[in-house]
């Protein structure tokens, strides 16, 4: 008997010698892709919204268990996006800067969603009627790799391929579209490639859980198609293969709606109100990740106060599934990731910190 993995190893191999082709859909079909695009696009105004619809489908649909991977990695984004109207950024980028890396962060976030979210919907579709409908997916611009991997999970409900295959899809799928993109690789790329890795806390993912616990990785090399999907699956295996941890994120997720303000999940360091007096210059709050005693907490707002909603062009067409051989980052290579990453982030706060008291702006 054939594993999963061999079923779809077979099954990409094949796909890789035909041409892709559409089969004729029912005036049925029909609707339910409008609904679904009707749907997809209510959910899709910003990070909140997005971030939520996540939280909301894994909460409806355990199994599906890249919904809540999606969820607590969409909060990332969604803190990012704050921080470049918080206490440290507004000192240390030009508004241009800050600007136009929030365009690049909100493209990839609706960009994302909207290709992951109708393959929900389709398949909680499929479960009303109690058949597979994922030979719709081509209506929807969404990748033959991930037809293949649905229609494998509709029969075996192997949850780790299933979700390491969407971590494949949703990278390669930015690939060309975002990452290499030469009009972000010229404006945000290049220019912040510096201020990525060795600056902000754009590339650590936080998971937090009971109280002012994190866990969670850091991403470097955010160019590189390979060190995202590697950080996937480690992200994976912080959050689902220990399952004190999982129970952890998946009760503070449910507790702590989203706001994109840092106060959601450490309200001892952050406030989404600003408590300081325009003007002053900055002085020293943290020490060992505490506030000193009578310092004020760091600004930290929410998305709704920090940027307006934005229409974004309609997504490029085109498949990226070229090579079968994407398959074998589906090998679980049973790493055990202890996800400890409070001392890292504390430290990117201090470097912050330092950097802003010196009034040292980061040129670009």
């Amino acid at each position: 008997m054939k594993t999963p993995l061999q079923s779809i190893t077979e099954e990409l191999k094949k796909k890789n010698k035909l041409a892709p082709s559409a089969s004729p859909i029912t005036k049925g079909e029909e609707i339910i892709l409008q609904r679904i695009n009707h749907i997809t696009e209510q959910h899709n105004l910003n990070n909140i919204t997005r971030t939520k619809a996540y939280l909301d489908f894994y909460l409806r649909y355990p199994e599906i268990q890249w919904a809540f991977l999606g969820h607590m990695v969409s909060r990332n984004g969604g803190w990012n996006m704050t921080d470049l109207k918080g206490e440290f950024l507004t000192r240390l980028m030009a508004k241009k800067e800050r600007n136009l890396f929030f365009n690049f962060l909100e493209r990839g976030n609706w960009l994302i969603f909207q290709d992951v979210y109708p393959q929900f919907l389709l398949y909680e579709e499929s479960l009303k009627q109690r058949k597979p409908l994922f030979h719709l997916f081509s209506y929807l611009n969404i990748s033959t790799f991930m037809e293949t991997i649905w229609s494998q999970f509709w029969q075996n409900q192997d949850t780790y391929i299933h979700t390491i295959a969407m971590v494949i899809n949703e990278q390669s799928y930015l690939e060309e579209r975002v990452v290499n993109n030469k009009q972000y690789q010229n404006e945000v790329i290049n220019k912040f490639e510096f201020l990525l890795q060795d600056w902000l806390s754009f590339n650590h993912i936080l998971f937090p859980y009971g109280i002012k616990n994190l866990a969670g990785q850091t991403l470097h090399q955010f160019e590189s198609l390979n060190e995202r999907i590697m950080l996937g699956k480690r992200l994976y295996a912080i959050l689902f293969k220990n399952k004190n941890i999982h129970e952890q994120v998946v009760e503070w997720a449910k507790g702590h709606p989203h706001t994109g303000s840092r106060k959601d999940y450490w309200p001892h360091i952050f406030n989404s109100v600003n408590e300081g007096i325009p003007g002053f210059p900055y002085q020293l709050r943290l020490k060992s990740c505490q506030l000193m005693s009578g310092a004020r907490k760091i600004y930290s707002p929410t998305l709704e106060n920090s940027w307006k909603n934005v229409r974004q062009e309609e997504a490029e067409k085109g498949d990226w599934f070229k090579d079968w051989r994407v398959v074998d980052y589906l090998i679980d290579n049973e790493e055990i990731i202890n996800g400890e990453i409070n001392n890292e982030y504390c430290k990117t706060l201090e470097r912050l910190e330092l950097a802003t008291l010196a009034k040292k702006a980061i040129t670009l």
